[in-house]
């Protein structure tokens, strides 16, 4: 416990100072900054070398904190009963009087929010006096990290602290839900639509590529291990790594499998850890095997395709 307690008390201390901490959730790290201070937040963008166009996460500890920032709607007051804390990320109109930095959101009059799920975090949110921006900690277009060894392979010793959460559970990042009219989704995640569908009892619209950017997520290449990937492949060529979600009777030593039983929500899970190894044993290329589009699957597809992009 006092090692803990410890932890996030260095956490709070840099973060207090105006630098960024990488904090662990259930989805995946993110690299963490007051989302209230300029500094902060333009520290962020500069260690991602993140276009300044595209808009950060805030994350709270709950609802009343929320209150200083957003104007709330019914929709999103369902919704957040249900599911929050979890890898849901709610679009809000922004108050005037907010002291959200205005580089958070590219000047918009809105704002993404999350209620991460992770212990570590929440204790750590609870500590402060203000929310923190907290994009994926990894370099713009790159893989998301999903445990700390991946985080500094992004950053090295460019970023002060790394708050040690273990790896994340769901390893993929939250569902964006834009709660600004109709509810829409602007990018798969985590949590399946149909949860989402289910609460507000309406079908909801879907919307992942959007020129305005008011969530993150949208741009075409993202989530890209830095070699060619290509979808729907029904075996390798030559030199190329092979992803599979299903184990075959005969595999070789080119073959990555995302899960033991065809699970997708395992798949997932391991998707950034599979590539990032892919890439580390030295392949040049990659090939992924037809994902079933149903579920979780939709999101996987989302960060291939736009890997893809590569």
């Amino acid at each position: 416990m006092k090692s803990i307690q410890s932890n996030i008390k260095k956490a709070k201390n840099y973060l207090d100072k105006n630098h960024c901490v990488a904090v662990p959730t259930e989805t995946v790290y993110g690299l963490a900054g007051n989302a209230y201070s300029d500094l902060s937040v333009k520290k962020i963008f500069r260690l991602k070398k993140r276009p300044m166009n595209n808009p950060l996460i805030v994350h709270y500890s709950d609802i009343n904190k929320l209150k200083d920032d957003c104007h709330i709607n019914d929709n999103f007051i369902k919704l957040y009963k249900k599911i929050s804390p979890g890898p849901i990320t709610f679009i809000l109109k922004l108050k005037k009087e907010s002291k959200i930095s205005k580089f958070v959101t590219n000047n918009q009059k809105s704002l993404a929010v999350r209620f991460p799920k992770h212990p570590l975090f929440r204790k750590l949110l609870k500590n402060l006096t203000y929310p923190l921006a907290a994009p994926s900690a990894n370099i713009s277009t790159r893989l998301s990290s999903v445990q700390v060894s991946d985080v500094i392979e992004e950053f090295g010793s460019k970023i002060k602290y790394v708050l040690d959460g273990g790896k994340c559970k769901i390893g993929i990042e939250s569902t964006i839900i834009n709660l600004l009219s109709k509810p829409t989704i602007l990018r798969f995640g985590g949590l399946d639509i149909s949860h989402i569908e289910k609460i507000l009892k309406k079908r909801i619209l879907i919307k992942t590529n959007s020129k305005n950017k008011i969530a993150p997520g949208q741009f075409p290449l993202h989530y890209s291990p830095g070699i060619p990937l290509r979808m729907n492949a029904k075996k390798p060529k030559k030199d190329e790594a092979f992803v599979l979600v299903k184990k075959r009777k005969a595999t070789f030593k080119n073959y990555y499998y995302l899960s033991k039983n065809n699970d997708l929500q395992q798949s997932a899970k391991n998707l950034y850890s599979i590539l990032r190894k892919i890439k580390k044993d030295g392949y040049k290329m990659i090939a992924v095997e037809k994902i079933q589009n149903k579920g979780i699957g939709k999101t996987i597809n989302d960060r291939l395709n736009r890997a893809s992009k590569y």
